[in-house]
C-alpha cells in the first residue's frame, strides 16, 4: 500500500515537535526533519509586527518558537467548516486545509503552508512556503471548536461505524475495487513512518491513527461518482462521508492541543 494517504499535515507534525522541543539546535533540526520529509527545504515568510526577526527557513521560525515556554496546536479547516483556524488566516488555511498555531513569549500566531508541486507522478517533489501571521490568541476558542481528546475518541467510533455503513451501502468494492483493497489495508496496524516525537502520549498516537485512516478512507471513497447511479446517491454517499471527515479532522486536531500547556 502507498504509505502517502496516511501522511499528517505538515501543521500536525509541526505543531507536535513544538511541544517536544528545547531551543538546543540538535533538537530543533529534528523536529524540521520530521515535518519536511521528502519535501525540499521548507521557507517561512512573515508578516509585518511578527516580531521574529528574520526567520526565512523553517529552522529559523522553529528556533524562535522553541526559545521558551509554548502551546501549539494544528487546525484543519475545510470550506464551511473553520475548524479552529482564526479568522485572520482562515482563507488561506481553508485552500491548505491545514495551519499551525502558536502561542509563546513572542506572541500569538498562525503559519499556513503553502505547498507547490512539481516533477511526476513517479517523483514527486514539493515546495513548501509557511507564511506566518500574528492573530488573536486562539487557546480559549480552540477546545470549543474541535472539542476534548476525550470526545475526540468518542466520535471517531461513532466515525467508524457510519464510515462502514456508508461504504457497505454504496458497495465500493463492486465499482472500486483498487479503493476497496487500500480501505481493506488501511485496517491494519501499518507503521506510517510519520516520525512523531518520541515521547508522545500513546493515546493521543492511538487518535491519530484512527483519525488518519478515516480520512485516508474518505479520500479513497469520494475519489469520484463510479459507483453512484444517479445524482441522490452520489449526494449520499458525499452527506454520510463529509460527516466522516469532520469527525477525523477534529479528532486529529485535538490530538495536537495539550489544554493546560502554557
Amino acid at each position: 500500500m502507498d504509505h502517502s494517504v496516511l501522511a499528517l499535515p505538515r501543521s500536525v507534525l509541526l505543531a507536535l515537535w513544538l511541544q517536544e522541543i528545547g531551543s538546543g539546535s540538535a533538537p530543533v533540526q529534528r523536529a524540521v526533519t520530521a515535518v519536511q520529509g521528502d519535501d525540499e527545504p521548507h521557507t517561512v515568510r512573515v508578516g509585518e509586527g511578527t516580531d521574529l526577526g528574520a526567520a526565512a527557513t523553517l529552522p529559523d521560525l522553529v528556533a524562535a518558537w522553541a526559545a521558551g515556554p509554548r502551546a501549539a496546536a494544528a487546525a484543519l479547516p475545510v470550506p464551511g467548516d473553520p475548524g479552529g483556524a482564526p479568522a485572520a488566516v482562515a482563507g488561506p488555511a481553508v485552500l491548505a486545509g491545514e495551519c499551525v498555531l502558536v502561542h509563546g513569549l513572542h506572541g500569538t500566531f498562525a503559519a499556513v503552508p503553502h505547498v507547490e508541486e512539481f516533477g511526476s507522478a513517479y517523483e514527486p517533489g514539493h515546495l513548501v512556503t509557511w507564511e506566518v501571521a500574528r492573530v488573536p490568541d486562539w487557546r480559549p476558542a480552540l477546545v470549543g471548536q474541535v472539542g476534548t481528546l476525550a470526545e475526540a475518541e468518542r466520535d471517531l467510533r461513532t466515525a467508524l461505524i457510519q464510515a462502514t455503513e456508508a461504504l457497505a451501502s454504496l458497495d465500493v468494492a463492486r465499482w472500486r475495487p483498487d479503493a476497496a483493497e487500500a480501505i481493506a489495508a488501511l485496517r491494519s496496524d501499518v507503521d506510517p513512518g510519520w516520525g512523531l516525537p518520541p515521547t508522545l502520549e500513546g493515546r493521543r498516537v492511538r487518535v491519530l491513527a484512527s483519525a488518519a485512516r478515516l480520512r485516508a478512507i474518505v479520500r479513497l471513497a469520494t475519489a469520484d461518482d463510479g459507483g453512484a447511479v444517479n445524482l441522490w446517491q452520489a449526494d449520499q454517499r458525499s452527506t454520510a462521508l463529509r460527516e466522516v471527515d469532520r469527525a477525523a479532522r477534529r479528532a486529529m486536531s485535538s490530538a495536537t492541543h495539550v489544554p493546560d500547556a502554557f
